[in-house]
């Protein structure tokens, strides 16, 4: 028979008791949850350890905001955490859609949360970065930036004027935190880079860019991946700040159509991912910045996603979804989406899911490769004539009339008039969670 553990088990000497038994204490409790943020991690991984919706049951629940929702959400301790153009962050039941809670903020909040260590940290078109509880939605600390601003330029896309100093429709999103290590990375429309400290919002140190940092930082090894609007891609020491290397992409000094990096990106392996609007995909060294490969298709403004040797992303025009050999930067294949896509794909089991400007979120098969099926929202439906083809590609004719400065951004507004998915979505246990530009929060299943 065997013998119970404790009579194979050494006696513990005279006074030893209280530090076996907090060992076992210690080694039974729960382990703190590790940070949540944009694409999942801190490596921006945007793959899922759950199956999302394999087919498209219906609306599960809809919340919604006062304004358009182009942020993603973020999905922890039982709370999906996500920002609307309404100025405010929202704390919403994933089961039921009920609000549990909303902090209001001087600006939309176009940033998507991170969560760690019970508190949630996202920025704000205010200027501001804001650390509030998760669980009440009670400010904890403020950090207030230079102040935060589109990315501008004369003549930007060819528009007139020439000399009129054009704010870019087409920057979307603000920077989403990363928290590593007891420290919050964000970059600001200031053009700076900031590592502060999680707990109590203190500044450790600041890198100023040449221009608009939108993008959001990724950190791994005491790295931190970003890219800025004045065409460099930085990997900063995550303990001071100082510069290991920089990356020097594409420049389009006459109409700053093919250049700056609204992409955020992916490093897996060793291997730094992301896209540029110099109409290339890069694949860059970690350690070092030596580029490996670069793929030339149109704009990447989503964050690319590396699984099982590829390499996953959306584009703008022409609008693909497309896979690259990660190790070539080959092409495998491309999916037509027909309207731009800025939400970066998130990966779960067999699917890709990616939204679209046209309002249409897509499921596609990665196998075969084919849309598995498509979800569109009623804006989409309702709207589709006033900005889309028969074909359901853009109706340049339409939104492009001319090529003055404000009609370019009245083209972006008809756009979220079909309720554009630009935000990214997240998949957790056959549900899909998503914003759309028509103000609502949507759970898929």
């Amino acid at each position: 028979m065997t013998a119970p553990l404790c009579a194979l088990s050494p006696r513990p000497p005279r006074g030893a008791f209280s530090f076996f038994w907090l060992g076992a204490v210690l080694a039974l409790a729960p382990l703190a949850a590790a940070p949540a943020m944009f694409r999942g991690d801190a490596a921006h991984s945007g793959r899922s350890a759950t199956e999302g919706p394999k087919t498209l049951k219906g609306v599960k629940w809809t919340f919604k905001t006062g304004g358009a929702v182009l942020a993603s959400a973020t999905l922890a301790d039982g709370t999906l955490f996500i920002g609307s153009d309404d100025k405010a962050l929202y704390a919403l039941d994933p089961v039921t859609g009920a609000e549990k809670w909303k902090f209001a903020t001087g600006g939309p909040v176009r940033s998507t949360a991170a969560v760690a260590d019970g508190a949630v940290f996202f920025g704000s078109y205010d200027g501001a970065i804001y650390a509030v509880g998760a669980a009440d939605g009670k400010l904890r600390w403020k950090f207030e930036t230079e102040g935060e601003r589109k990315f501008t330029a004369k003549g930007l896309h060819g528009s007139k004027p020439k000399q009129q100093l054009i704010p870019d429709p087409w920057d979307c999103y603000l920077s989403s935190p990363a928290v590593a290590g007891g420290r919050l990375y964000v970059g600001s429309g200031d053009g700076h880079v900031y590592a502060l400290d999680a707990a109590s919002g203190a500044l450790v140190w600041k890198f100023a860019t040449g221009d608009v940092v939108h993008a959001s930082p990724a950190v791994v090894d005491g790295t931190v991946y970003i890219g800025s609007w004045d065409t460099f891609f930085y990997a900063l020491d995550a303990a001071t700040g100082a510069v290991k290397w920089k990356f020097k992409t594409g420049a389009d000094p006459e109409n700053h159509n093919q250049e700056g990096i609204q992409s955020s990106a992916t490093v897996v392996d060793g291997v730094v991912y992301f896209g540029c609007r110099d109409f290339h995909l890069y694949a860059l060294d970690a350690a070092t910045g030596a580029e490996k490969w670069k793929h030339k298709i149109t704009w990447i403004n989503a964050t690319p996603t590396v699984r099982d040797g590829r390499v996953y992303a959306a584009t703008s025009i022409p609008a693909t979804f497309f896979a690259l050999d990660a190790k070539t930067g080959g092409e495998v294949f491309s999916v037509d989406v027909k309207v731009p896509a800025f939400s970066s794909p998130t990966l779960a089991g067999g699917l890709a899911y990616v939204g679209s400007f046209s309002g249409a979120l897509y499921a596609i098969d990665l196998a075969k490769p084919a849309i598995a099926w498509e979800f569109r929202t009623e804006a989409s439906k309702a709207n589709a004539r006033q900005a889309l083809a028969p074909s359901g590609e853009l109706n340049y004719a339409v939104l492009f009339p001319s090529d003055f400065y404000e009609r370019m951004a009245a083209a972006v507004d008809s756009l979220f008039t079909l309720g554009a998915f630009l935000s990214s979505p997240v998949v957790q246990d056959g549900v899909l969670y998503v914003g759309s530009a028509d103000g609502a929060v949507y759970a898929l299943e």
